[in-house]
């Protein structure tokens, strides 16, 4: 239970609805142990007026005894229905109490975890995969949600019901009541057991339905290169596989589910012909009434549920416990990416990188390996270098989503660390190599940035990323809606719209992290051109492993394997004959076509 004491914290916040569900708990099972008495009251005045009526028959006295009898039968039989339906209202009380506090929490929680996540450092995505992230606020909430509601609901509901009744059992009967008792523990071991096994063959199905919609998803995602190596067939049988595995699943689990009634059907059973079977001797002995019986057999159906419930309720609070466990690991992780003194104030563009050196904290990477240079305000420098060179590493940097691990970045003669990071990351417009766009309309996406949108805005951005012409195409133009992850666009045009996305919010620093690496020379050579007046307002860092996107650059840094290998103008780097000028070469000269 440990790991479920935080949601006290919650239980305290909502007990208003706790402890009127608790009230309304109380008071309906009054309302299932009165008209058991009833019951019980009106056996055996219909025995005893029966046995009257007999010896009165002949007499004129029958019919107005026999009127007499079925008027007070009728007002028995109004009382027991009185009082079902106050009990009826009373659950439904409890369920508008206790029922409705769980979802209440399960709000909280998942707006707790959502936001936790927010705050969370890129470290923590890269540990962390997305379908784990996505179960924890989903699929253990659920299950948190249903120790909430059902589990106290039930278990409240057990913890008064029990009392009450054997209460009145003991005062009606001590002997009845032991025997009529005595199948209930094992119903309830039984359960306990059964329950277990159901959830662990439960949770192997949806790991089996996992896998299955895995599969489907990538069969489809990939259905043109599935069709292209012509593998339709091998597919079909790969997903056949997976659907035989998850039938003998479902199977096993239905044969389990099976057990559930017949065993306690049998168990209740065998109370009931206890309870007939000893009851029926001491009426014999005329110990006890006929109604005695009666009301023994309603007692032990009232018990049945809260017994059957207790283990279901047991299963419910392990499996909540072990969700919370779950959750409780995420809601513990810390973000180390803190300001030291919060300051927001506009930035010039002043950037000073000092020795820098970086590892990556969850693979032990090192990016980074003393890095030094500096750009001033209204400058722009273009970083070249192959993959894995550290190119990205510093704009992750500057965009403060790491910190060095030795040296320091400076923005305006300021540590880095000591701006409010939110301020930092709202004056920086950043271009991601992996360019991401909402299933949202065009404006929207490259209005992003921005807490409000001007008019024109938009539309100049998207002419300075020159992918206006392309918006104003299609039939929607800006409010044109993209598909998932801006399917809607082509590769070119989806980077063009990250570049307006990034230009909209009038950044002091400017950072294209290889985002032209989708679109072909001509297209590039286009946006280059267009940044050049955007450039020449504010720092900008052009990442790439193309030097073309350098030319725009007043210095150029040339990184291989973390560190830097060579830096100045390009005609001071071309002069010097040696990474950039090869890689220059490389990539401007057309290789020969050889026929032979």
């Amino acid at each position: 239970m440990k790991p479920l004491w935080r949601l006290n914290l919650y239980l305290y916040k909502y007990k208003g609805y706790l402890l009127l569900g608790v009230l309304f708990t109380i008071i309906s099972n009054f309302f299932v142990i009165i008209p058991a008495q009833l019951v019980r009251i009106a056996i055996d005045y219909v025995v005893e007026s029966f046995s009257f009526y007999g010896a009165i028959s002949d007499s004129d006295l029958a019919g107005e005894a026999r009127s007499l009898f079925l008027k007070y039968i009728l007002i028995f039989g109004v009382l027991i229905l009185i009082m079902a339906l106050l009990r009826g209202f009373f659950l439904f009380l409890i369920r508008q109490t206790i029922i409705i506090m769980s979802r209440l929490v399960e709000y909280d929680m998942k707006n707790e975890i959502f936001e936790h996540y927010q705050n969370l450092p890129l470290s923590f995505y890269r540990r962390n995969s997305t379908g784990d992230l996505m179960a924890r606020i989903t699929e253990d909430v659920s299950r948190v949600r249903m120790y909430l509601g059902p589990a106290i609901m039930y278990g409240i509901n057990l913890l008064v019901l029990f009392p009450m009744v054997i209460g009145y059992m003991i005062s009606v009967n001590v002997e009845l009541t032991i025997y009529s008792l005595l199948p209930l523990p094992i119903l309830s071991l039984s359960i306990y057991y059964v329950n277990n096994m159901i959830n662990e063959r439960s949770e192997k199905i949806q790991r089996s339905l996992s896998g299955l919609s895995t599969f489907v998803q990538e069969a489809f995602s990939g259905i043109r290169v599935l069709k292209a190596f012509v593998r339709e067939e091998d597919s079909v049988n790969d997903f056949t596989k997976a659907s035989e595995d998850y039938k003998d699943k479902s199977i096993s689990l239905t044969l389990v589910q099976s057990l559930f009634f017949p065993l306690i059907m049998a168990l209740i059973g065998m109370s009931v012909i206890l309870t007939v079977y000893i009851g029926g001797i001491q009426v014999i002995e005329g110990t006890i009434g006929y109604g005695v019986i009666a009301e023994f057999i309603l007692y032990v159906n009232m018990l049945t549920w809260p017994v059957t419930s207790l283990g279901w309720v047991t299963s419910i609070i392990q499996r909540a416990a072990a969700s919370q466990q779950r959750i409780n690991e995420f809601l513990d992780e810390k973000n180390d990416i803190q300001s030291t003194e919060h300051l927001e104030v506009p930035i010039k563009g002043n950037i000073e990188v000092k020795k820098v050196s970086f590892i990556y904290p969850d693979s032990g990477i090192k990016a980074l390996d003393q890095i030094s240079f500096k750009i001033n305000a209204g400058q722009s420098l273009a970083i070249i270098g192959t993959t894995g060179s550290g190119k990205s590493t510093i704009a992750n940097l500057l965009m403060r989503m790491y910190d060095v691990s030795e040296g320091e970045i400076l923005i305006d003669q300021r540590d880095i660390k000591s701006y409010d990071i939110a301020s930092l990351r709202k004056q920086i417009g950043y271009v991601p190599q992996d360019v991401f766009l909402f299933s949202d309309s065009i404006a929207n996406n490259i209005g992003f940035g921005l807490d409000t949108i001007p008019e024109g805005v938009v539309e100049k951005a998207a002419k300075d990323a020159d992918v206006y012409q392309n918006i104003i195409d299609f039939p929607k133009g800006f409010e044109t809606k993209l598909g998932e992850r801006g399917i809607t666009l082509s590769g070119g045009q989806k980077q063009r719209v990250s570049i307006a996305r990034a230009i909209a919010k009038e950044p002091s620093i400017l950072l294209l992290d290889d985002c032209l690496s989708a679109v072909d020379t001509k297209t590039e050579n286009a946006i280059l051109n267009s940044l050049k007046d955007i450039m020449a307002k504010r720092t900008s860092i052009i990442i790439s492993h193309r030097v073309s996107s350098a030319k725009l650059a007043d210095k150029i840094l040339v990184l291989d394997d973390g560190m830097i290998v060579e830096q100045g103008t390009h005609d001071h780097l071309m002069g010097l004959k040696g990474v950039y000028a090869d890689l220059y070469e490389k990539q401007t000269q057309a290789p020969e076509t050889i026929i032979e």
